[in-house]
């Protein structure tokens, strides 16, 4: 009964503030109801604060002679997601009073700085972002004031390089995407190597981001120090796009490793050397090579590949007889999960989505604007992975049959 009693309360004071209200802009707009009541509930705790601090209410006896007092107000204007609002702020006569809802020297709300950052990972520019604030919410704001704000997250992008990680993954999937950056003046291109991990809930998880010229056995030797060093114990499958240098790297640092080269990218590189005429054909005679039931007749496919297609293709047979070994790791699960190891398309979708934001931004200054741009991208879109990977728990029972003595139980 109580509560009900409070929302009736509430209501009536909400209707008595609506009735003069005749259109959103009424409330929202620069000069609405939204900025006057932000007003009044800044002053209004600010206040609250006051008497926090002095111990008393305003004009109370026990404030006599207390050694300290109320001294007026001063005004500040704040920018607020409501727009930039004038707010008096209460002082004390000893100048002790340090308020935490809006303190000393600060000019805008956290909203504000959200807001910010949520437009920059977007791909916004600093002119549009300026533009849209000032469109939104009647609130100015330099070039420099959003650049400090998005520089601030530097110290979470390292913070975040290099958390602690778990002790086993079962599945690591890693890519490169490239970024133009115009560092010493001319503009060239970056490859911004990720990790992808796939933890043993089933749950994906970023484990890091390194920005490399060229990519090579010594620079994947650093990212899995790096991984190592930071508490992976372990992993069972590598899921790669023929990254050069990768495989001998991971398996130096981790040798129990199984690497599974992508199947969906080296079925494209084959067809690279098809015509458009026999196209649907080869893709065709590879997908009952990769889709057989077992490693026998995948192999019994693939020499029957060779068969048709060398005379005018050989070069696709041949590089599937090289990485052979490393094209059929997924073969070891039944088919139902085979997809979850065999194709790096989980962290390619990361990828396309991080492509489309970059191409706003154009060329990059440097590896902090690339690592900060991306790194807000992927923050954003890393905290929708709440659910498993599909079938999971079908994947993790033949991993266990298959590495038993590799698990922590």
């Amino acid at each position: 009964m109580g509560k009900t009693r409070e929302k009736d309360k509430l209501d009536e004071v909400l209707d008595e503030l609506l009735k003069d209200c005749k259109s959103s802009e009424d409330i929202v707009g620069r000069n609405g109801l939204l900025k006057d009541l932000s007003k009044r509930l800044f002053e209004r705790a600010l206040q609250g604060e006051m008497t926090a601090h002095l111990g008393y209410e305003p004009n109370a006896y026990e404030g006599r002679n207390s050694g300290d007092s109320r001294n007026g107000v001063t005004t500040k204007t704040v920018s607020t997601e409501a727009g930039e609002i004038e707010i008096e702020v209460p002082r004390d006569r000893n100048g002790s009073f340090e308020p935490q809802i809006v303190k000393k020297r600060q000019k805008r709300m956290s909203g504000i700085d959200k807001r910010i950052l949520s437009l920059y990972a977007k791909g916004m520019t600093v002119r549009e972002i300026q533009s849209e604030l000032e469109e939104s919410y009647g609130t100015d704001v330099s070039p420099a004031l959003i650049s400090s704000v998005t520089n601030s997250v530097m110290e979470d992008v390292k913070e975040w390089q290099s958390r602690p990680l778990s002790p086993i993954y079962p599945i690591l999937y890693f890519d490169a995407i490239i970024v133009k950056s115009r560092e010493e003046g001319s503009v060239k291109n970056k490859a911004v190597y990720l990790a992808l991990g796939v933890n043993l809930e089933g749950k994906k998880e970023l484990l890091g981001l390194w920005i490399s010229g060229n990519e090579g056995s010594r620079f994947w030797l650093s990212v899995f120090n790096d991984l190592r060093s930071r508490g992976v114990n372990d992993c069972f499958i590598a899921c790669v796009d023929g990254l050069k240098g990768l495989p001998e790297a991971i398996e130096t640092v981790f040798p129990k490793t199984q690497v599974q080269l992508c199947i969906v990218h080296k079925v494209r590189n084959s067809l690279k050397y098809v015509s458009n005429k026999e196209m649907k054909e080869v893709a065709s005679a590879l997908k009952a090579i990769y889709g057989a039931a077992t490693i026998q007749e995948a192999e019994t496919k693939l020499g029957e590949f060779s068969d048709k297609w060398d005379n005018k293709y050989p070069v696709i047979s041949q590089s599937w007889k090289r990485d052979w070994e490393r094209l059929t790791v997924f073969f070891d699960y039944p088919p139902e999960i085979r997809k979850v190891i065999y194709t790096t398309n989980a962290i390619e979708s990361l990828n396309y989505t991080m492509r489309m934001v970059l191409k706003k931004h154009g060329a990059l200054p440097n590896d902090d604007a690339i690592l900060k741009v991306m790194w807000l991208v992927l923050d954003r879109i890393t905290r929708k992975w709440t659910m498993p990977l599909q079938n999971w728990k079908a994947a993790l029972n033949q991993m266990y049959l298959v590495y038993s003595g590799r698990f922590e139980l």
